[in-house]
C-alpha cells in the first residue's frame, strides 16, 4: 500500500482588519480634553464681556478708539458663537474619542483617554484641534473688539445683558470648579455657545447707529 506523503501544514489566514469609521489600528488614543479644554476658553473668552459693564467707568480718556466698526465685530462674534457650538457637537458625535474613557463619566482632567483611533481618526482629531485653536484666536479677537466698541459708546445695552453673560461666565467657572463628566462638559459647551450667541444678537439691538 502506497503511503500518503506528509502535507504541509496548512497556514491560517491573516486577520481581517476592521473596516469602516470604527476601525482601529496601533495609534494610541487622543487626550479629548487637550481639544475640549481649549474649547471652553474660546467660549469664556466671549462670556468675557460681562465685564466690560464694571470696567468700563475706569477707561483713560486719552484712549484711541477701535478703528473697528461695531456691527463687523458682532456680527463676527455671532458667527463665532456659532462655530464653537457646532465644534462641541462634533465632540458629541465622537463620544468614543472626546467623552473620555470610551464615552463613560469620566471626570474632565488631562490623561483620561479616549479609544483608540485609525488614521482616519487621528487625522480628524488634529482637524478639530486645528478649528479649536483658529476659533480661539477668532473669539478672542472679535469679544475684545466689541467690548472696545461698548466702552466707546458704540453699543448702549442694559445691565441685564451683561448679568448674562456673567451667568454662562459662571457656568463655565463651574465646569472648571466641579470636574463634571466629560459628556456633561460637551452638553454645557453646545448649550452655553447659543446662549452666548442670542446675547450677542441682543448687543447689535443697541448698537448706536
Amino acid at each position: 500500500m502506497k503511503m500518503e506523503r506528509d502535507k504541509p501544514p496548512v497556514k491560517a489566514p491573516p486577520p481581517a482588519k476592521p473596516e469602516g469609521p470604527d476601525a482601529v489600528d496601533t495609534r494610541l488614543p487622543p487626550d479629548p480634553f487637550t481639544a475640549v479644554l481649549p474649547a471652553i476658553a474660546a467660549l469664556g473668552a466671549i462670556a468675557s464681556i460681562a465685564a466690560i459693564n464694571w470696567s468700563s467707568q475706569d477707561k483713560t480718556p486719552d484712549r484711541s478708539k477701535s478703528k473697528r466698526k461695531a456691527q463687523m465685530a458682532l456680527r463676527e462674534l455671532e458667527t463665532c458663537c456659532m462655530g464653537l457650538a457646532e465644534i462641541f457637537r462634533r465632540f458629541q458625535r465622537h463620544p468614543r474619542v472626546f467623552g473620555g474613557e470610551g464615552g463613560t463619566n469620566a471626570p474632565m482632567k488631562f490623561g483620561i483617554q479616549g479609544a483608540r483611533v485609525n488614521s482616519d481618526g487621528a487625522r480628524g482629531f488634529q482637524q478639530v484641534m486645528n478649528d479649536v485653536a483658529s476659533m480661539m484666536v477668532l473669539a478672542s479677537q472679535n469679544a475684545f473688539d466689541v467690548m472696545c466698541a461698548i466702552e466707546d459708546g458704540e453699543i448702549e445695552a442694559p445691565e441685564e445683558v451683561y448679568f448674562s453673560f456673567g451667568e454662562q461666565q459662571e457656568r463655565l467657572n463651574g465646569l472648571i470648579q466641579n470636574r463634571p463628566s466629560m459628556s456633561q462638559v460637551l452638553e454645557t459647551g453646545v448649550d452655553v455657545a447659543e446662549k452666548l450667541c442670542g446675547l450677542v444678537r441682543d448687543l447689535k439691538k443697541y448698537r448706536i447707529e
